[in-house]
């Protein structure tokens, strides 16, 4: 498998953990977003979208994060990154959403460079509107742990929601979110940073960190 990703793209992230919770080994092929790589054409003919993180294997390209999770849950599935039930399976898809579909999707990089050079959007006015939406969707996914605790984001081991919640957490730190209301939320932080499939993959530890 070769995985194209960026070493701060919080949805390549999502995909490193899933890979290294499965043991899976991979060629991972760096993107740099911040040079803007991803529109270059020889991206272009790996990636019809040009985002990352978009995974080969064999002759199958899968993209999208959740996607690419779900893929290798299915083709890998122990350990398995969803429940047995129906209904825990919908939680845990239901809280991996929030953030990869309430929050990320407002705070990403090409939004950000929209804000700043389209919309002249100060520095700090950017930052504010990341602050925002990071914190404000943050607090449904407390409201959601609080509900229901568990070591993780659902149950005694990771999920899915728990690939998607750790990356956001790094990228809130990068923006000095405000995270002393979510304490639910940074309990399951913490708990998953304690394995090293999370520590492992971090940021800092990719090859193309800068």
């Amino acid at each position: 498998m070769q995985l194209y990703n960026y070493f701060r793209s919080s949805a390549s992230y999502r995909v490193r953990i899933a890979l290294a919770l499965k043991g899976l080994e991979y060629d991972y092929l760096p993107v740099h977003l911040a040079r803007s790589e991803q529109l270059g054409e020889s991206y272009a003919t790996v990636s019809a979208s040009r985002l990352v993180p978009l995974l080969l294997d064999g002759q199958a390209t899968v993209t999208q994060s959740l996607a690419i999770i779900e893929y290798l849950d299915e083709t890998h599935p122990t350990p398995a990154l969803l429940p047995a039930t129906p209904l825990e399976r919908a939680r845990v898809r239901a809280l991996a959403l929030d953030i990869a579909c309430e929050i990320h999707p407002l705070n990403n990089l090409r939004v950000l460079r929209y804000l700043a050079h389209d919309l002249k959007v100060t520095e700090d006015d950017k930052n504010r509107w990341y602050r925002h939406w990071v914190e404000t969707g943050l607090t449904a996914v407390e409201a959601q742990l609080k509900q229901q605790p568990a070591d993780f984001c659902h149950g005694a081991t990771p999920t899915l929601a728990d690939c998607v919640l750790v990356p956001q957490i790094f990228n809130a730190r990068r923006f000095d979110c405000r995270l002393d209301h979510v304490p639910q939320v940074m309990r399951v932080f913490d708990r998953c940073m304690q394995l090293d499939a999370f520590e492992r993959t971090r940021p800092e530890a990719c090859p193309d960190a800068v």
